[in-house]
């Protein structure tokens, strides 16, 4: 294989970065930290999303052995363009931070009112690392980041794409916990979506320009 370690890691941390600012996930992180002890908030999160990271890389790197690497890199370039229009879309439609806070803010409040105890795995673990990791965990699953997190890995080096991600997603996480929601209301989401779609186009336009080996 003679994808490059740097370019995976490259395109997949400039990916993550600008996917995750402003997810559900990275204000699920920052309520968190605000209501839990942060230490806990930042390491049940960042243990879920590194646990997505290399699942959805492994899903990559099996990928071209199940299905011929000409078809996946065909798939690959349709998903970074498709989720490049997506976040253009998203940008000229203006949906503001506000209104995606105000939903995680309902659920968090909604899993509180629901819990329950949990005496074995309590024991050993504190409540709130599960709580964080389990609501970042399936709250990334299928997000976007995931799934292009797999179409990179199916195109790129797995390894420099793991790297890229959990490097990434310790810098949006780290951020969240620490301050994250006045972070991320100062930040355009219009800014950030443009951004997102017009790199993700890019990848794409490579993609599509670059040869199968």
């Amino acid at each position: 294989m003679s994808l490059s370690v740097a370019q995976g890691f490259t395109k997949s941390l400039a990916m993550t970065v600008l996917s995750e600012i402003g997810d559900k996930t990275f204000f699920a992180a920052a309520i968190l930290a605000m209501r839990h002890p942060r230490r806990l908030v930042l390491s049940g999160c960042l243990t879920a999303l590194i646990v997505m990271t290399i699942l959805s890389a492994i899903v990559g790197w099996a990928a071209p052995n199940l299905i011929s690497r000409r078809w996946t890199h065909h798939i690959t370039t349709l998903v970074f363009l498709g989720f490049g229009l997506w976040s253009l879309w998203d940008a000229v439609k203006g949906e503001g931070e506000t209104e995606e806070l105000a939903e995680v803010e309902a659920k968090l409040d909604d899993d509180d009112l629901k819990k329950q105890r949990r005496q074995i795995f309590t024991q050993f673990v504190s409540p709130i690392f599960l709580k964080a990791f389990s609501i970042t965990f399936f709250g990334e699953w299928g997000d976007k980041s995931q799934l292009a997190t797999i179409g990179l890995a199916a195109d790129e080096n797995p390894f420099g794409v793991v790297l890229g991600g959990i490097l990434g997603q310790a810098l949006c996480t780290t951020a969240a916990v620490l301050g994250g929601k006045s972070l991320a209301t100062q930040i355009s989401e219009k800014i950030v979506a443009f951004s997102g779609g017009v790199l993700f186009i890019v990848f794409g336009i490579q993609s599509f320009l670059s040869t199968v080996s």
